[in-house]
């Protein structure tokens, strides 16, 4: 009785063992095509997103188109992720020179589809309705906008913050929503001041406003979004700030831009250290000749 006893337990606990060590099989074999199926998964989204910056690229003008419009110019531009809603932009038509800098709402592929809409806007205030005053673009653009949104059945209140210039001779028009230009002249910055509203649909809208302002041999421009200046980081991990960020500016002035840009760079991943970098970021300056 005890051997048939002891014969039954081990027979028992190696066929628990067994079942066992099938049950593991079983499910390493589980996580592994899960495993498998989730990395296919990643790389198809990955293949998705970088074909959707190949596209994005293309709305983005070549920096040929840049030289022959600006001459002596850098454009700082860092994506958060592959893609961005931030975007530059330009247009020459009826004699001025267009140039713009873009802030989409959030950033990333979201961001990415509301710029692509934006920059329709854009071109279409400018190159069908041949709109010349800066304001004029702004409020067209608004209303384009808002009506590409409104087809939609859910409310949509994308849009974007923006700096544009439209020059001529050596006459600069700005206008801008919720971001101001910046112009650096003899060791002082110039702000013209952006009207605090965004372009999309907002509660408290009202029509655009124009600046103008000669512009005189020496002066660099800066057009930028708020990813910049809002990134944190240093010791204390703080926001950057916009006076931070302008004194740089002052302090670089007589570089050559290719040596700002390659300033402004190196600054801001020094001063972003570990953090992460939370925001699209894109830096425009030119000088006048």
């Amino acid at each position: 009785l005890i051997f048939m006893g002891s014969f039954f337990l081990i027979f028992h606990y190696k066929r628990g063992n067994l079942l066992y060590e099938k049950n593991i099989i079983a499910q390493s074999k589980q996580i592994e095509k899960q495993h498998s199926a989730l990395v296919e998964s990643h790389d198809e989204i990955q293949d998705s997103i970088r074909y959707a910056k190949r596209i994005q690229n293309a709305i983005l003008p070549p920096n040929s188109n840049l030289k022959a419009l600006l001459k002596n110019f850098f454009v700082l531009y860092k994506p958060k992720d592959i893609v961005a809603g931030d975007f530059y932009w330009t247009e020459e038509k009826n004699g001025y020179k267009f140039v713009a800098v873009a802030d989409c709402t959030g950033h990333g592929v979201p961001g990415a589809m509301v710029s692509v809409v934006c920059n329709n806007a854009l071109n279409r205030a400018v190159r069908e309705l041949n709109l010349t005053d800066t304001a004029d673009i702004l409020n067209k653009s608004r209303e384009l906008i808002i009506q590409e949104f409104e087809k939609s059945e859910d409310e949509v209140k994308d849009g974007m913050d923006i700096v544009l210039c439209a020059i001529k001779g050596n006459e600069l028009q700005f206008s801008g929503a919720n971001n101001s230009l910046w112009i650096v002249r003899n060791g002082d910055i110039i702000v013209l001041k952006a009207d605090k509203q965004p372009i999309g649909k907002f509660e408290f809208s009202r029509p655009f406003t124009a600046e103008r302002i000669s512009l005189e041999a020496g002066d660099v421009a800066y057009l930028t979004t708020d990813g910049y200046h809002d990134q944190f980081g240093g010791e204390k991990g703080k926001k950057l700030k916009s006076k931070y960020m302008m004194k740089l500016l002052v302090e670089m002035k007589e570089l050559p831009m290719q040596e700002q840009h390659k300033k402004l760079d190196d600054f801001i991943e020094n001063w972003r250290g570990d953090y992460e970098q939370i925001d699209d970021i894109c830096v425009l300056g030119f000088k006048v000749e």
